[in-house]
Formats: structure tokens, sequence, C-alpha cells
């Protein structure tokens, strides 16, 4: 028996330290399921956010594929516009252009880094799933 003391010297808990196979098997009970083999812990701390991140990150790059895209066309499309007397470029525009993109891309980085910096240990299956998904996106 150990009894725990409060500053007034009242005992506040009083707890049996002696194990038996009944304390062992009440000890047991209150305990959680925490085994990491079984299904359910699997499916719900592995499978899903593995799944997640595969759809996030094949999305994700299908996403910046159109949009690299269709950055491109109209790229071609300026200098078409230029070339037939349509528009006028000067490099300093398509300067502004570029550091207006590259400001963004970083800015996007940077969220992007502060949110991966936050990852508990059910994130990490979810980064390989992204990781995956950007592979075969």
């Amino acid at each position: 028996m150990a009894n725990y003391y409060t500053a007034e010297s009242q005992p506040v808990q009083t707890w049996d330290y002696t194990l038996n196979n009944e304390s062992i098997s009440a000890l047991q009970q209150q305990l959680p399921q925490t085994d990491i083999l079984s299904a359910p812990f699997l499916i719900g701390n592995v499978g899903a956010p593995f799944v997640i991140g595969l759809a996030v990150g094949f999305f994700a790059k299908k996403v910046l594929k159109i949009a690299l895209f269709l950055a491109g066309g109209a790229i071609v499309l300026l200098f078409i516009s230029e070339y037939y007397g349509m528009a006028k470029v000067s490099d300093a525009q398509l300067q502004t252009a570029a550091d207006a993109a590259t400001g963004f891309a970083q800015q996007s980085g940077g969220f992007l880094m502060d949110r991966l910096s936050q990852i508990t240990s059910k994130g990490v299956s979810a980064v390989a799933g992204f990781a995956v998904g950007l592979k075969f996106g």
C-alpha cells in the first residue's frame, strides 16, 4: 500500500502495488489496444492517410502540368502577337512578370514547408503517398 499525501498530510489516494492475475487483467482491460499490426490501426493510421496523400499528389501534379501548359501557350501567343505587330512586349515587362511568378512560387514553397514541419506520425504515410502521387501523376 502506498499513500499519497497533501501538504496537510492527509491521504489523497491509496494504491495496492501487489500484482496478481486479477490486477494484471484489470490493468490490461484499462489499457488501450495498441497492437500496431492490427487491421484497424493500420487502416486508420497508415492506409487511409497514404491513399489521401496519393490522391492529393496525383491531382497536384496534374494541375501543375495544366497550369504550365497554359502559361507556355500564353507566352507563345504573346510572341506571335508581337511578331505580327498586334502587341509590343518589352524585356522589362517580361522580367517583371517572371519576378512576380517567382515570388508567388517562393511564398507557396514557404507555406508548404511550414505545413510539412507540423506533421505527426499519421502524416508520415500521407507524405509518402503524396510523393508516390507526384511520381505517378
